[in-house]
């Protein structure tokens, strides 16, 4: 793989700096994903540092991602991480919050992975950007663990509404007639939505 020095140095980043990346086997069967599906063009709601784009976009060189991230501190990390990795071209970076930019592109897949309690709203957003066959995955389904646990005993209720938003994401993912949705047990859990 192509920028592996970057890639690297982006991992330890998002260790010291408790920034949230996806995980390896999310991030492993996202690549995978691409290369069975040939996608070319990838909308990511959720920039972060520029790790899952620089990685999506390593999978064929052919492939564009255009990604929007709200926080100028990640926003200004993901501009550097993508020179440094030479993708510039390649990757269009959004600063802004997901739920006021408007595109006009159509994408062959969408990848949300931004605030949770927003999914759904990310999801009825963009899904207008789709194409005809296009995708939406969803990552951090399983929220670490807390959707399977009794809502008693999660102590914060900030939490407690997270959790519920999720599970609530989940519900109209599984009774969303326009798409199949398949949920994986891969990494924090990921939601497959294919338009049907």
């Amino acid at each position: 793989m192509e920028n592996d020095t970057t890639i690297q140095q982006m991992r330890e980043y998002a260790i010291e700096h408790k920034v949230p990346i996806i995980t390896d086997e999310g991030l492993h069967f996202l690549e995978d994903y691409i290369r069975r599906h040939s996608i070319k063009r990838i909308l990511e709601i959720g920039t972060a540092i520029g790790y899952s784009a620089i990685c999506m976009c390593n999978v064929s060189p052919d492939i564009t991602v255009t990604t929007i991230e709200r926080d100028d501190a990640r926003y200004l990390e993901a501009v550097n991480n993508v020179k440094k990795a030479g993708l510039d071209q390649r990757i269009e970076l959004i600063f802004g919050d997901a739920l006021e930019v408007y595109l006009d592109d159509t994408f062959d897949l969408v990848f949300i992975d931004a605030a949770k309690a927003q999914n759904m709203r990310f999801f009825e957003k963009y899904e207008y950007n789709l194409n005809e066959k296009g995708t939406i995955i969803t990552d951090n389904m399983n929220f670490h663990g807390l959707v399977f646990e009794e809502e008693e005993k999660i102590e914060s209720r900030n939490l407690r509404q997270l959790v519920r938003k999720v599970k609530d994401y989940k519900v109209f993912l599984e009774h969303n007639t326009k798409y199949h949705t398949e949920f994986l047990d891969v990494g924090d859990g990921l939601a497959v939505s294919e338009k049907i």
